[in-house]
């Protein structure tokens, strides 16, 4: 269909780097049955957004800290953009990117304003700033017309926490953008160590359990696979940044863009996150035909099946995680039986382009609704 013929659909989110890995292909995909439209803080790769997916692209300056003067110029630019624009569908996600187009998006009367709840913010912080970052979620749930839960948990906390009452409904079994299993095939490395191998991929902060993690490594015999980078915000103790770039336990490799080697040499994931929304490692660790250990949270509770394709710990438990650890270590065929029932698994619920289906069928009822 021409471009001029169909519908227009702005997926905004803060940043342009969400739009680059969080919607790989999903834009793309959608581009087909609707015009849309990425609109983000250009950081640099919002040109490549547009060469991969096949877009249009806008850029809209946004911070994703507060900062009175800065948001209320965003909140205008969006509101010019809609009005010139407007489109049937905007849908957002990210936190500030959210608040500001659902915002902007209900002054421009843009008919359908969706909102994917991602990770809860909220959740890990404290105090006054606890009460303005759950208020961001009760606005940007307030102004938008459909809610989406990336995964049950989320929506169970939604409910819970009184954001809102609108009705919510979690797209296919959960995740915002579902994998490519193609890619993320088994494929085995040769291991240059007969130690058993853990990975771990994320940003080496306070909030992803890194502590007990670096705990449980001082006191096991195997190796640590350290994917990603330590981060400014939550930072870890400075201690345990020591061991975990001086032991010989374990091998930082600094942030990478492809995941899949250092996930193929390993033997298994480690995730001991304290929060999450809905995680793609354990599923794309699942999908090389690898087993996770994972804590009981948000998003990961619904991607591990204890005991069948993984094992699921407490969250701040460094007992409970050093155990589970170790029960690995000594079972290594039990741990390769359960990396073959997750591949089985996330074929079954995290095939992308049945995640994308599901949504194009979402957006194409919104007229029902």
């Amino acid at each position: 269909m021409n471009q001029n013929n169909q519908r227009k659909l702005i997926r905004l989110t803060t940043v342009d780097l969400s739009l680059y890995k969080l919607l790989k292909g999903q834009l793309k995909f959608v581009n087909q049955y609707y015009h849309v439209i990425g609109v983000a803080s250009d950081t640099g790769l919002l040109d490549a957004v547009a060469k991969r997916e096949g877009v249009s692209v806008i850029d809209v300056p946004m911070h994703r800290e507060i900062s009175l003067m800065a948001d209320v110029k965003s909140l205008f630019d969006l509101f010019r953009l809609f009005k010139v624009e407007q489109p049937y569908i905007v849908h957002v996600n990210t936190p500030k990117g959210s608040l500001l187009g659902m915002l902007a998006a209900w002054a421009a009367h843009v008919p359908h304003r969706v909102y994917t709840v991602t990770g809860l913010r909220y959740q890990g912080a404290k105090g006054f700033f606890r009460f303005i970052l759950k208020t961001m979620e009760r606005v940007s749930c307030f102004f938008a017309t459909n809610v989406i839960p990336e995964g049950q948990g989320v929506l169970q906390t939604l409910q819970t926490d009184h954001i809102t009452n609108k009705p919510l409904r979690v797209l296919h079994y959960g995740n915002i953008n579902g994998i490519d299993t193609d890619f993320f095939r088994p494929m085995e490395l040769d291991h240059s160590n007969d130690l058993f191998t853990f990975v771990f991929v994320g940003r080496i902060v306070r909030d992803k359990g890194i502590h007990e993690l670096t705990a449980c490594m001082r006191r096991l015999d195997c190796r640590l696979l350290l994917v990603g980078s330590f981060g400014d915000g939550d930072p870890i103790d400075e201690e345990d940044k020591r061991f975990l770039l001086s032991s010989e336990k374990v091998k930082y490799v600094g942030w990478q863009d492809d995941i899949r080697p250092f996930l193929a040499q390993s033997d298994a994931l480690v995730f001991p996150s304290y929060r999450e929304g809905f995680p793609n490692v354990p599923i794309q660790a699942g999908s090389m035909e690898r087993a996770s250990i994972v804590t009981n949270i948000n998003g990961c509770n619904e991607i591990v099946v204890d005991g069948l394709t993984g094992r699921i710990v407490d969250p701040h438990n460094e007992e409970s995680l050093l155990s589970t650890m170790n029960w690995f270590i000594h079972h290594p065929v039990e741990v390769k039986r359960m990396g073959k029932a997750a591949r089985d698994l996330v074929k079954e619920r995290f095939e992308q382009k049945d995640l994308w289906h599901a949504l194009l069928d979402y957006y194409d009822s919104l007229d029902c609704q």
